[in-house]
This record gives structure tokens, sequence and C-alpha cells, in this order.
């Protein structure tokens, strides 16, 4: 039973003993003319004086119709449970069903309105008693599914004077959160607001969400409507059971006030008395149904239930309904249409479709601003509207806005430091080596990096947090980190400050801020400096690329003499000269100062793609050369995470890191090739002395130690690149708000840059001369790095020979064809021998070179001189016909 029995106990045990007594025995199956429904409430309550008169309209709605207990008369015996806990909950279990939304869909409601406006802590404040204790009960579980929770209950005795009120407050107000959810009665609740007006604990920033105890006050008491009554409560929420309208429920409305006008009745009316309403017909359908289906009211003794000696409870004096299994089915097939809804039943006895009005207290009353059902959540339109819709489509997850405690509009942040008197426990790790990041034995001499981000962030805080520093660790050997974020998570300590990295681990155990420095693992490894030697101008290149861009060079001198050839007369000239301008040409061109000048457009072309390629040789050339002049070799060979893991040598970490176990889950490394190091001196010797000396070939560690290492240290250098992207937060309790307001203190110091210029004032500059990355362990440039160029250029210069024996072929023929015409046309036989020898010394190769060997303007001009000589033969030969023919 979630609800209390002030508030729930008119409907709850109304059901329970729907079939308590029959007030007429009739003969053996017959109908009896009268059935008896027992209630039990609490008559002078707000809850209560609005349920009986429904209960009683509801009775006599049922009695005047005929379509239900047609003959039989339902009788009412009501019974003032005083706020008795033991009358209300009398044959509770198992035969129960609740007509009243449970409080377990009231506090899922809470949850939601939460979680809407991301707060994670609230502080309960409820009655100590079992109605209280189920509420906040239910409460814990629903913020749970909201990752947030109660982080303190304030219970407050029953029956509890202003002043014990008042100390409960009192210390609720210490605490951090500002997010007070208020779960009591309605007498108690009105108290509970007026010792909060004297502790100014409605004021700005404050968050009152209540359950539907004071929506029912509002709804009840004339006096709700004084602005001296609202004053108290202004800026709080509210949730109400929600009940849609209808016709019959605005003429029940209608009713109720006559008859309270007519009673003089000083109470009005809230949505309790609908559901009073709706129990009352619930139960006459479910009796109709027993009684029609030919059941008996029969009652028997129950021996287990007998009087102590001196009790004065009678308790032999009750009596067992037979029935009862029949009348609980019956009551869970319910199925109608009434004052709030459909009244319907699940298969934990809980109606279905619970849903809530959110209520907004402000200067002149209560406002709608929005819903919850478990339907859709938070929305701005009614459930019963939402119910019609696909689930996926009612996602409407909002409210209107909200007048806070004090009139702001703000969205409060939910939560201040505790004003408790104890500071902030800070833990910081005091480890043998690395001083620079945190130092001090002693909580007044912590120093270091990352302190100073701790302390310049926490004073952009919007609010005063007093702290105080706990160093854990005895200075000699690496203190667990993990140990030191667990004690955060235990309580032992409030947040953990100090070169802490945020892994996955970790995120478990507490909550982390924004990075602050980027801490990546990187490997670090020994360097030597190698001495050049009287051939290392030949290093650069290897043996195979050597050869391939001396016969390319040729190759182009070559191609470019042979289209230049019969154009140019630089490339012309005795067989020794040509030979030394083509071997000139093609050399001079890797320093751009060849002195012959190209003129065809296919030379041109092949020169600018040669002396590209030229240009990426050159350089290429000049950087690996001076990269192998001014080379480091690695020690070990290593140069990066790969060729490290592949190997088998060992490797140095940091003790109390992360790092091992990355190692070896991540990367699955041996446990047996780790070696565990503390300081900085401990990593120097380790890697001067090497796998064959017992020390290790590289160290993995977060970058940041690294720099600082490499600061005291030159013949070490990291290789490879960063392999992880972690970064370094203050961990503090899960949940906690410092947390967030953390990270947008550590935003503000980044955006200002404060946080680099902290940074610059405790990481030195490295004493010694450092050397690019690329210097580590040059390598020779091989064919694989210049293949594609080295294609390019080869078919560039096939492109122009194809090109230039076509251009060449053409000519070829048109000369020929011109040498055919020179020829007389002499008929016989010694003619037709003469021209066949003539072709065939024509189509030899030594007249095909000779002809290319040729200058093109040679050719023109002979070709010019054929031509004019057949136009002079072609005169003659007319002279000639007209000579004849005159003879």
């Amino acid at each position: 039973m979630m609800g209390g029995v002030a508030q729930l106990v008119v409907v709850t045990v109304l059901l329970a003993t729907a079939a308590a007594a029959a007030r007429t025995a009739s003969a053996a199956g017959a109908r009896p003319s009268e059935v008896a429904v027992g209630a039990l409430f609490t008559y002078d309550s707000t809850i209560g004086r609005a349920a009986q008169l429904a209960i009683e309209l509801a009775v006599d709605d049922v009695n005047a119709d005929a379509k239900v207990l047609s003959g039989t008369k339902l009788n009412l015996m009501p019974m003032d449970t005083n706020c008795s806990g033991f009358l209300g909950t009398i044959k509770e279990y198992p035969y129960f069903l609740r007509t009243t939304t449970s409080d377990y869909f009231q506090m899922n409601a809470v949850a939601s309105i939460v979680d809407y406006y991301q707060w994670k802590r609230v502080t309960a404040i409820y009655v100590d008693d079992d109605y209280g204790r189920g509420g906040v009960s239910a409460l814990g579980d629903a913020l749970a599914l909201k990752r947030a929770q109660v982080s303190y209950k304030a219970a407050i005795p029953p029956n509890s004077n202003t002043d014990v009120i008042r100390d409960v407050l009192f210390r609720a107000n210490m605490m951090e959160s500002r997010v007070m959810v208020v779960h009591v009665n309605p007498d108690t609740g009105l108290r509970v607001f007026s010792a909060a007006k004297k502790l100014q604990m409605m004021a700005s920033g404050y968050v009152w969400i209540v359950t539907d105890w004071l929506a029912a006050v509002l709804d009840s008491s004339p006096a709700s409507r004084d602005p001296k009554y609202i004053s108290n409560i202004q800026g709080v929420i509210v949730l109400r059971q929600h009940t849609p309208d209808s016709d019959a429920k605005k003429k029940f409305i209608s009713r109720w006030n006559t008859v309270a006008r007519n009673r003089s009745m000083t109470s009005g009316l809230n949505s309790y008395a609908f559901y009073a309403y709706d129990s009352v017909w619930a139960v006459a359908h479910s009796v109709d149904q027993f009684l029609n289906a030919g059941q008996q009211i029969n009652f028997s003794t129950d021996p287990r239930l007998h009087d102590a000696n001196g009790t004065t409870l009678r308790l032999s004096t009750l009596k067992i309904f037979d029935g009862g299994d029949q009348m609980l089915q019956q009551l869970l097939l319910t199925n109608f249409t009434g004052l709030t809804g459909p009244v319907r039943f699940d298969s934990g006895g809980n109606l279905v479709r619970p849903a809530y009005d959110i209520l907004n207290v402000g200067r002149s009353g209560a406002s709608l601003v929005g819903y919850w059902s478990n339907y859709s959540g938070l929305s701005v339109a009614a459930p019963e509207i939402l119910y019609q819709m696909p689930s996926n489509a009612s996602s409407a997850y909002q409210l209107k806005n909200v007048v806070w405690p004090g009139d702001s509009t703000d969205i409060p942040r939910g939560w201040v430091f505790p004003n408790n008197g104890q500071p902030l426990r800070v833990g910081v790790p005091v480890k043998p080596s690395f001083k620079t990041l945190v130092s001090g034995s002693s909580p007044d001499t912590v120093r270091g990096y990352c302190i100073d981000v701790f302390k310049s962030a926490i004073k952009l805080l919007p609010y005063p947090v007093p702290y105080r520093f706990v160093p854990i660790g005895d200075g000699i050997n690496n203190p667990s980190y993990v140990g030191i974020v667990g004690m955060v998570a235990s309580n032992t300590l409030d947040a953990a400050v100090g070169d802490f990295a945020i892994v996955r681990n970790g995120t478990r155990l507490a909550e982390y801020t924004q990075p602050y420095i980027d801490s990546g693992l990187v490997i670090v490894a020994p360097v030597k400096h190698v001495s050049s030697s009287a051939w290392a101008f030949l290093k650069p290149f290897t043996w195979e690329m050597w050869f391939v861009t001396g016969a390319l060079f040729i190759l182009v001198g070559i191609v470019v003499w042979l289209l230049e050839h019969r154009t140019n007369e630089e490339f012309r000239g005795p067989p020794r000269n040509q030979i030394i301008t083509i071997f000139w040409f093609s050399f001079s061109t890797m320093f751009f100062s060849h002195r012959q000048n190209t003129g065809t457009a296919l030379g041109r072309f092949v020169l600018i793609i040669w002396m590209f390629v030229v240009l990426i040789i050159t350089s290429s050339y000049t950087a690996s050369l001076t990269s192998i002049l001014t080379v480091q070799q690695l020690a070990t060979g290593i140069t990066g995470l790969d060729s490290l893991i592949s190997s088998s040598l060992p490797i140095g970490y940091q003790t109390g890191k992360f790092t091992k176990k990355y190692l070896m889950i991540n990367l699955n490394v041996p446990e047996s090739r780790l070696v565990q190091l503390n300081t900085i001196q401990e990593y120097a010797d380790a890697l001067t002395r090497g796998p064959k000396n017992g020390g290790v070939a590289a160290i993995i560690d977060e970058k940041p130690y690294i720099d600082i290492f490499l600061s005291h240290y030159c013949n070490f250098k990291i290789v490879g690149q960063q392999f992880t992207r972690e970064g370094w937060g203050f961990a503090f309790q899960k949940d906690s708000p410092l947390a967030a307001d953390m990270s947008t203190a550590i935003l503000q110091l980044s955006e200002s840059g404060k946080l680099q210029s902290i940074h610059d004032e405790w990481f030195t500059k490295p004493s010694c001369a450092t050397d690019d990355e690329s210097n580590l362990g040059a390598t020779r440039l091989g064919l694989g790095s210049f293949w594609g160029l080295f294609l390019i250029c080869a078919l560039i210069c096939l492109l122009a020979l194809v090109m230039f024996f076509i251009q060449v072929c053409w000519q070829y023929k048109q000369y020929s064809n011109s040498e055919d015409a020179d020829e007389p046309n002499a008929a016989g036989a010694d003619g037709a021998g003469k021209r066949q020898r003539r072709l065939s010394g024509l189509g030899s190769c030594n007249k095909i070179v000779k002809f290319v060997d040729m200058k093109e303007e040679e050719i023109m001009k002979k070709s010019m001189k054929r031509r004019s000589g057949e136009k002079d033969n072609h005169a003659a030969g007319l002279s000639d016909a007209q000579s004849v023919a005159s003879a």
C-alpha cells in the first residue's frame, strides 16, 4: 500500500470491505433486499470531508438507477478512523484494490520533473509513518531510473509541533540540495511552509515540489485564495490527480456544490471526491454481477482471530466474507467510464492510465503548467489527447514556464555547497617524482600545476567552496590512483585533484570534470647521434634509385634531341658534338642551367614535365641528405607502437597509473615484459642501461610526464605518434553538481588564456636543443616513393616520340610522292626498270635515316623547288604539243 491513511484509506478500504455485511439475510437462492458497504476514513480532514459527501451522492445515484442492483438497496456504513493506521488496513491484503492513483506513479511524475530540469539530488521532507516512508521509498526508486537520488531525508515525526518541524527544516537547509520534495499530510504540510518561510527557504534558488495533498488543500480551502496564504507557498510545483473534463463531471460538481451550500460546508471539492464517487459505482457494479451469478453473501468466523488476555480489540467478533475470491474477481473485471475517466484495474490492482496535473502556485493562485502520464511523460497536452496518438508521436516532453520562489523565472541550479561547516575533502597524490604536477606532504604545502588549475577554477564558482587538501601517499612510492578515486566513491574523500587520467574504470567510480590537459600515451626511447662518412652524399637514394634516375636523365636527353634535331641548329652538327649535347642538356637540367633552347611544341612539353620531375628529385635529395647529416638513430630500433609490441623487449611504465592495465588488456602485452618505475631518475637509468643490461627498450607513459622527463634529459626522444586520447580531470563523487560547475570553470580558464599561462609557468622548455621527430632513424629513398612520377615522365616521352614519328612519316610520304614526279614518263623497259630501282632505294632504312637527319627547312625548299619544276615541265609540254599540231 503506497498511500497513507489520511489520503487513500477512503477508497482502498471501501473496496476491501465492499461486501462486509448483508443487512438482511435472505433465503437460499434469493437476492438480499439490502447490501451494506463499509467506508473507513477520517471525517474531519480535507480529503475526508470531500469524500464523504461524494460517497453519499454516489449511493443515492446507485439506488436511483434501476439498471444496477435491481431489487437490492446499497446501504453505506461509514466509520471515522481518526487517522488510525490499524483500522485503515484491516483485511487489506490480499483483497485490496486501489481506486486512486498509486504513489508509485506520483513519485515517477516527481522524478520526471527533477530530470526535466536536470537536477541530480533532492531532499525528501516527509511524515515519518508508513505513508511517508512508502512514498519516499518509491521516490528513491523513481529517481534512480533518472540517474538522480534522494541525498537527504528529512523525517518529521507524526503530530509534531512547529518547533520540531523548524528543526527538521533547519537541518535540511544545511545540506547541498535545494530541491525539496514535500510528501506529508495537509495539516503538517501547511506548517512546513510556514516554518520554511521564516527560515527564508522560500527565497530565490530553492525548488519545492509538493505531492497531491497540497492540491487537495488548494481546491478545498477558501483560505487558499488569501494572498497571505499564497505568499507562503508562492513558487512551488504541485501535483494533482488528473481527471478529464466531461458533462458528467460538470453535473456532479454543480450538484456537490449545491448540497454543500445547503449543509453550510466550509470545505470545498477536490479530486479525491471524484475517485470516491467512482469507487462506490465500482462496488455497486461488482455486487450486482456477484448476485446475478447466483452467489450468496455469507460470513464465517476465523479461528486464527481470538482475543488475548486483557485486550479490548475484540478480534473474535471479526468474521470472514465467504465469497471474497469471487467478489475480488468481479472487482478486477470493472470496466466503465466514471468521473475520473476509464475505471479499470491492471494485474497489480491499480487503476489504468495514471496521470497528474502539474500546477505552479503564483501570486494569484495555482496555474496549470503541464501534465504527466505514465504513457507520455511530461507534456503540455492533456493525457486523454495523447492516448489517442502513438506513443512515439506523443513525446512532447516539456512544460510551460514556471515562476520559482522569490518571483524568479530563471531555473534554479538546485544545489549549493553544503552549509554544514565541513570543508571539501580534496585528496591529492604524493609522489617521489614529477613534483611539477603535485607536491607537498601536508595540507598547507600542497602545490603544483594541477593544484594551481584547481585553485583558479574554484575561484570562478558563483559560490564559496571551502576545501582542505588531504595528501595521499608516503612520498617514496607512487600511490594507487584507482585507490584514491575509490576513496572518493566510498565517501572517504569528496574530491581528488591531481594528475588523474579520465579512463573508463575511473568514470564508473566517480564523476570527472572537463579535461584541463591532454594526456595521451606516448613512447620514449633512447637515441644516439651517428657520424657522417665520406660517401654520405650517396646515402639519400638507394642504388636502384640512382640507376633509374640516371637512365631517365639520358632518356629525356635523347627524346629532346630527336624532337629538336630537325629544326634546332643547337641540336645539329657532327656526331661527336650531338652526343655531347645529349648528355650536357639532360644533366644540366638538374640545375636548370641548360643553354640550349627548345623550339618545337613537343620538345617544350617534354622539358616542362621533366623539369618538374627534376624539382621533386632534387628537393627530396636535399631534404634526405640534410636529415642524414644530422640524424639521430634509435638505439633499440623501436620506431613506434607496432614495432615495440611485436618485439619481446621489456617496457617501462609508471607505478600506480592505468598504463599497466591498458598494455595488458588492450595491447595483450605479457606482464613479464613490464617493468614498473617510480621516478624520473629511474626512467633515465632504465633507458640508459637498455634491455641487455637489465633496463628497458622504451617507456610508455602519458605525454605530460614525458614532457617533464625530456626537459631534463636530451638523449631520449618520443618515437611514433600519440596512440591514445585521454585527458586529466578532477574527480568528484557520483552525480556531484560540483563536477559540472568545475567543468564550466575550466572552460572559462581555457577561453581566457589563463589555463595556458598556468601551463607555461610550470612546464619549462627543454634545456637542450630538440630535433624534429622526422630525424629519428632517417631512411634512404627508393623507387617506392617515386615510381609513379617516373612512370608519368616515361609515358610523356613515349607519347611525344609517337607523335613525332607520325609527323615524320607523313612528311616522308609527301617527300616521296614529289620525288616520283621528277622522273620523266619514258616508255619502254629501260624506263620501267629505272623507276623500280628508285622506289626500292627510297624505301631502304638508309634513306629513311637520311630523311630524318635532314633539316626540315631543307625538305621544305626541295619540295617547293620540285613543285616549281613541275609547273615548268607542264608549260613546256603544252608548247611542244602546239608545235606538233601546227606541223
